[in-house]
């Protein structure tokens, strides 16, 4: 039995969607905390458990007779490490086989400082004695194609990145890859670092929306602050704007790229092009 807390998210879905085409629908379980959000894997014959992270003893029961268990990252930044133990310590008293986490680029170096939540979740997995295996997972390509609007609306693609590559994959792609670990033997030790096959600068990407658009998008570079005050300007919570703004400048130190194609060697495809997302996004 393999369980997925996070499943009513945005990879949650991708992965049981994922999982879906490789076992029986009645071997998932999803733990979630709103189980009417679940009633269409319900429909599907997966299994809905009541979980909440900041219900501890909620785990127990949503992880009775699991093999395996995927963790996707709590949303709540600055409870992750709270909410992720409840988690481990219930995959510990369950005797779980294996537990994926889905953690960030290159976690253990990482200058970002959303990392530090996930160097310490991978401390508390690996000090539980569970099993595990780390899926280090970089930027989702729709952070990027979801500012198209506002650059084209704006004239100009904004941020902080310098020239930092970032090396983006989608999250299907993402969650494909947890799907393959999870119905693979063998995964337990295992850390993969997981990004996209191309990599970009914020000035290239800027360059191809003109191409794609005919309109002129230069990519605009600005001190982190300024552009965090921007994004707020625009409306972004503060935790937003300080993730963004700080990812940006992570960026530019290159803490979103990897060459290793991991993710591609993973899932048994080559990943589509940067270019070809914009073109998609912008059709």
């Amino acid at each position: 039995m393999i369980v997925i807390t996070g499943a009513t998210g945005q990879l949650g879905r991708h992965v049981i969607t994922s999982l879906l085409t490789k076992v029986p629908a009645a071997s998932l379980v999803v733990a979630v905390r709103n189980e009417e959000k679940a009633k269409d894997f319900a429909a599907l014959g997966v299994q809905v458990r009541y979980a909440d992270y900041n219900q501890p003893a909620s785990w127990d029961t949503a992880l009775q007779g699991a093999d395996k268990v995927l963790l996707i990252s709590s949303s709540e930044i600055g409870q992750r490490v709270k909410q992720h133990s409840a988690v481990i310590d219930a995959a510990k008293r369950a005797g779980v086989k294996l537990l994926a986490y889905t953690s960030v680029l290159h976690a253990d170096t990482s200058v970002l400082g959303l990392a530090d939540e996930h160097r310490q979740t991978e401390a508390a997995i690996q000090a539980s004695g569970v099993p595990f295996v780390m899926l280090r997972n970089g930027w989702y390509t729709e952070n990027y194609t979801a500012s198209i609007p506002a650059a084209l609306s704006l004239g100009a693609l904004y941020g902080c990145a310098g020239d930092g590559r970032i090396s983006s994959a989608a999250r299907a792609d993402y969650a494909e890859a947890a799907a393959v670990v999870l119905t693979s033997d063998h995964q337990a030790g295992k850390i993969y670092e997981l990004a996209g096959d191309t990599a970009f600068t914020l000035s290239e990407f800027a360059a191809e929306i003109s191409k794609q658009s005919g309109k002129t998008i230069p990519y605009v570079n600005l001190p982190e602050e300024v552009y965090k005050k921007a994004l707020l300007d625009a409306g972004l919570p503060e935790f937003l704007a300080e993730l963004l703004a700080n990812s940006d400048t992570g960026a530019s130190k290159s803490a979103l790229f990897d060459d290793g194609q991991q993710l591609s060697k993973l899932i048994g495809r080559q990943l589509a092009t940067w270019e070809s997302v914009i073109t998609a996004a912008m059709a």
